[in-house]
């Protein structure tokens, strides 16, 4: 598939969209988590060394029906379901989501009324949204991915209940580094936060670096999950996380940093090119011929003031004769 011409108006349709997903979260915050895991799983299957997979909208597939991503099909629905759906089965999903009927035009609308961008950029601009409409730190994002109905296959995305070893196997496969495996999971705070609640429906999610100051006080209580006794446990991940627990600034920084390489992988953002630079410059041609013209009449001034210099030369010359 061809990749969104990235224009002006393109640019605009983006900034509406995520007014619009901002709208959604506002009025459902639980969904925020599901976002960010959605931008996540469609990202997370990159391999730098065939340059295969990585964010661009095949997970609305099969692929979230693979097991890591065995919940995201709410997600999916969210953004798009109603596309092809008439007005009795959309209420039916509603109802099946749990979501409000009357907001629920609202809401799966997203894509509906935003047709021109493609899946990969709003399912991406879904979790930029998610982080910063929870509290979390802004991050940059250029639009341009190309959607594929290609599916990645199963068993690329990390296995949260395996150790170290295998976060760095799936993580450098796509590219990324120590840092980004533990920057990233930074961001387990909104799902944690969303199992951990009582039932009210007052639900108060903030992205904050909360998540790593609970690994290391829950850390002698022996209650981590898997991901986080191998965060923990393994020295260049552990450094990061005391990093993270004392300095929330350092944590922002470095999760926007690796959040935008996530987003990014097997990507080339486009460059957009300026209203200034959009303006059709004067012809290089016609500059050209307007200096050659100078010149030319610069020679010819020189010349007529060398005929004139000698003509008066002449006749003083003969003047001079004559006086003798």
């Amino acid at each position: 598939m061809e990749g969104p011409v990235v224009d002006e108006e393109y640019m605009t349709e983006i900034e509406k969209a995520r007014r619009d997903l901002r709208a959604l979260i506002s009025n459902d915050v639980a969904t925020a988590p599901l976002m960010l895991r959605l931008a996540w799983d469609d990202a997370g299957t990159y391999d730098k060394e065939t340059n295969t997979g990585g964010p661009n909208g095949s997970i609305r597939f099969e692929e979230y029906k693979h097991s890591a991503s065995y919940d995201l099909k709410s997600a999916i629905d969210l953004l798009g379901f109603a596309v092809a759906m008439d007005r009795e089965e959309s209420v039916k999903k509603a109802m099946e989501l749990n979501i409000e009927i009357q907001s629920i035009y609202r809401r799966e609308l997203v894509k509906a009324q935003h047709p021109k961008i493609t899946y990969a950029d709003l399912y991406q601009l879904a979790g930029v949204v998610a982080v910063e409409a929870t509290g979390g730190p802004t991050i940059d994002f250029v639009p341009g991915r190309k959607d594929s109905a290609v599916c990645a296959n199963e068993g690329l995305l990390p296995d949260f209940s395996k150790g170290a070893q295998h976060l760095r196997d799936v993580f450098y496969r796509m590219g990324l580094s120590d840092k980004d495996i533990v920057a990233l999971s930074g961001g387990q705070i909104l799902e944690r936060s969303i199992l951990n609640v009582d039932g009210s429906q007052n639900i108060f999610l903030k992205f904050d670096n909360s998540y790593f100051v609970k690994l290391l006080k829950e850390e002698s209580a022996q209650l981590l999950h898997p991901l986080d006794k191998a965060l923990v446990d393994d020295p260049a991940f552990r450094s990061y996380v005391e990093q993270y627990a004392k300095d929330e600034d350092a944590f922002f920084k470095d999760y926007a940093e690796s959040h935008k390489k996530l987003s990014e992988l097997g990507f080339t953002p486009p460059r957009i090119p300026s209203r200034s630079e959009s303006e059709t410059p004067p012809p290089i041609l016609s500059t050209c011929k307007s200096v050659a013209k100078g010149r030319k009449l610069l020679v010819r001034s020189a010349v007529g003031v060398a005929v004139a210099a000698a003509v008066i030369i002449l006749i003083t010359s003969r003047k001079f004769r004559k006086t003798k």
